[in-house]
């Protein structure tokens, strides 16, 4: 009895060593049908593994990956003997010794429901902007807080989040050097309190100002290729670089729902600019997205930006303040006559659904949902006439979005909720709403 203590003791203490080795992670990345990818940071050079299994059937392991200096310490590894509609417990693993961790950790295969049954129901969480605090670099008052609100996404068990930019907050002291950039990263994810979200909800990200550059920051900063770079690193998004030409821009499908994620800052034109009709997505993102969403026969087509795309209030940055290439995009969409079109944006620190009617066509409607932690400001009329009016939000939030109902007549019903988790508003829409008059 002594010696098996004693051997307890000795693994227990290996383990211990080792978790002291993790910077932060895992987080679960995206999931497709014959893999999934999982992130992990370590604080020093390690080896890294992840081992997998399903119902009672062998552990299996993923390849080992050496972390190093050079790639941040960053691995990213990918279960692929799996099966398809399968939710998969994993193990952490560093230098050989597993490292228990105190939440859940999961990941699951998309399943294969194409030409032989209704797709599954699911659960996506929606947010933006999240600061966390670092007092040598911030402001004299605190401008993050609420940080509970991770856990309350997790209590409501989505499958995939949705970060629709501002995921961190570079501040003056990073902008100018890759040192900064990946340390915003490296601090911002490492927060303790977002750990068990990420270890069992798929994640996929797109970016605004404050994790592109500096506020308000466009296609002029200087350091773009390192932020990409940086962006592309810390997240564990299926493709970026969509259209071709640089950028975060990326498609990639759920379920019978697909998520179009633009890229609303390494093409864009500085806001001062005096053209009307200035880059703001620029020409090749939004021909890229016309053709996506011709292409798509998804059941929801959802575009995902930084800023605000149907808000008509021109004040601070939306695209409204670029009202020429706005008003492109909404002719191409109706010209096309493309169906089933919702966007969602963050950035504005409040939250609110934009709704605009068109002429022989189903509305366009936005769901604007901000912030995660960041700071909140008091409720203001900024002029969105556009709005629907008691859908409205001032403190910190975030959105669940369930998406259920037989192949063709699915619905999707929204959910805001406060940082504890308590309900707030709810939207639905249905696929028929967002499809143009049958004669």
């Amino acid at each position: 009895m002594k010696k098996i203590l004693l051997l307890l003791l000795f693994i227990s203490s290996l383990s211990i060593a080792q978790e002291s080795v993790l910077q932060s992670g895992p987080m679960v990345g995206y999931s497709d049908f014959r893999e999934a990818l999982i992130w992990v940071q370590t604080k020093e050079p390690a080896q890294v593994k992840i081992g997998y299994f399903t119902g009672d059937e062998d552990m299996r392991f993923t390849e080992t990956i050496s972390t190093n200096a050079d790639g941040d310490f960053i691995a990213k590894l990918y279960p692929r003997e799996v099966i398809y509609g399968a939710i998969y417990t994993y193990k952490l693993y560093i230098n050989d010794v597993y490292v228990p961790r105190d939440y859940k950790l999961e990941f699951q295969t998309q399943t294969l429901w194409q030409y032989r049954t209704n797709p599954p129901d699911f659960k996506i969480a929606i947010g933006s902007c999240t600061f966390i605090n670092d007092q040598k670099d911030d402001r004299p008052s605190p401008y993050g807080g609420h940080y509970e609100i991770f856990n309350s996404i997790l209590s409501k068990d989505p499958d995939l989040m949705l970060w629709s930019g501002d995921n961190i907050y570079l501040r003056t002291p990073d902008f100018l050097t890759e040192t900064g950039i990946r340390y915003r990263h490296k601090n911002t994810r490492s927060l303790p309190e977002l750990q068990a979200l990420l270890g069992s909800v798929h994640h996929y990200a797109t970016w605004d100002d404050h994790d592109y550059g500096p506020n308000d920051s466009d296609r002029s900063y200087v350091h773009k290729k390192i932020t990409e770079k940086a962006f592309n690193d810390y997240w564990g998004n299926l493709n970026t670089n969509a259209a071709g030409n640089g950028g975060v821009t990326q498609h990639f499908p759920f379920n019978d729902v697909e998520f179009f994620f633009l890229d609303d800052r390494y093409h864009r034109a500085p806001n001062k600019g005096v053209n009307n009709d200035k880059d703001y997505f620029g020409k090749e993102q939004l021909d890229w997205l016309i053709d996506a969403l011709i292409a798509s026969n998804a059941s929801f087509k959802v575009v995902v930006a930084g800023g605000q795309i149907i808000s008509d209030a021109a004040v601070y940055e939306n695209y409204a303040t670029y009202p020429g290439e706005r008003e492109r995009l909404l002719n191409r969409l109706h010209e096309e006559r493309i169906e089933r079109v919702l966007f969602i944006s963050g950035d504005r620190h409040h939250t609110e659904i934009s709704k605009l009617e068109r002429e022989d066509a189903y509305p366009l409607i936005d769901i604007t949902c901000s912030p995660l932690t960041a700071g909140t400001h008091q409720a203001r009329e900024e002029g969105n006439t556009l709005q629907i009016k008691d859908l409205t939000f001032y403190e910190h939030n975030f959105g669940i979005i369930d998406v259920t109902g037989p192949y063709g007549n699915r619905s999707l019903k929204l959910t805001i909720y406060d940082a504890q988790g308590e309900f707030v508003f709810d939207y639905s829409i249905k696929q028929k709403d967002l499809q143009y008059p049958r004669n």
